[in-house]
């Protein structure tokens, strides 16, 4: 009965921190939705710099004019609202771990998250503008360039969901160094496999163009080799604190001693 109790009062506590988590997200999303087109705007103006003047885009279907602003203030109310959803999982899972679970877990919530949106920053400033140069320069003569709003919203999200994940390899690389799945040595002597699967994932998940393939292949690697740091001053740290935990037990004067 008191398994039951408790597993039932967790459920009641997930549903509290989902009732919370949406409200929120509610709320975020109407003063975004007053600004939908804006928001659309702003996400399109990496294409929009590079078309030749007097160059647009376009809605091939009747709804989308309407649906597909929305959903970009869906997506910006949710990224502003991110820190909340994070603190309310926090919350929700912080009571069941431990002492050294709480210190790795919440460090590397806030890192992911830091990480994800620097990804993001460097899809939209970087990479979407040299994309879109390099396909517009390529466009045959006559060609106008006049992108579906849909197709371009799709587009961009994958950019934004892959730099996002990329930028995510560091906290992969602590993780697994950490938890012992794969040693670090390991890790360290496969650089090179590394450095080739970055540029199979870069082909992979952007579009056919050298310079997207290079800007995601190239800072792939160098978070990895970020995360081997990290990974290696983690180690190092935790080595220090049980070789001290060690000395203050071996220091401890015993019972015996005591008693004389």
């Amino acid at each position: 009965m008191d398994e039951e109790g408790s597993f039932i009062s967790h459920l009641v506590e997930l549903r509290t921190r989902l009732i919370r988590i949406v409200t929120v997200l509610v709320v975020g999303f109407i003063p975004c939705a007053y600004f939908a087109r804006e928001l659309y705007t702003l996400l399109a103006q990496p294409l929009l710099e590079k078309l030749p003047q007097g160059g647009q885009m376009i809605a091939t279907a009747v709804a989308t004019p309407f649906f597909v602003p929305m959903k970009v203030a869906l997506m910006t109310a949710f990224v502003l609202m991110l820190p909340h959803t994070l603190y309310q999982i926090w919350a929700f899972v912080a009571p069941g771990l431990y002492a050294h679970e709480k210190r790795l877990f919440l460090p590397l919530v806030v890192a992911s998250s830091v990480l994800f949106f620097i990804g993001m920053a460097f899809a939209y400033f970087a990479a979407l503008p040299l994309v879109f140069e390099f396909i517009i320069y390529f466009a045959p003569q006559g060609v106008a360039v006049m992108t579906d709003i849909g197709e371009y919203l799709g587009f961009v999200m994958t950019m934004f969901l892959t730099f996002g994940i990329t930028f995510e390899v560091p906290v992969f690389v602590v993780v697994l160094a950490r938890t012992g799945i794969i040693s670090l040595s390991k890790m360290k002597e496969v650089r090179q496999y590394v450095l080739v699967g970055a540029f199979v994932v870069g082909a992979i998940f952007t579009p056919p163009d050298v310079i997207s393939q290079f800007l995601l292949a190239i800072p792939l690697y160098l978070l990895y080799e970020l995360g081997l740091f990290l990974a290696g001053m983690s180690v190092k740290k935790d080595f220090s604190e049980s070789d001290d935990l060690v000395i203050k037990q071996e220091n401890k004067p015993s019972a015996s001693n005591n008693e004389k």
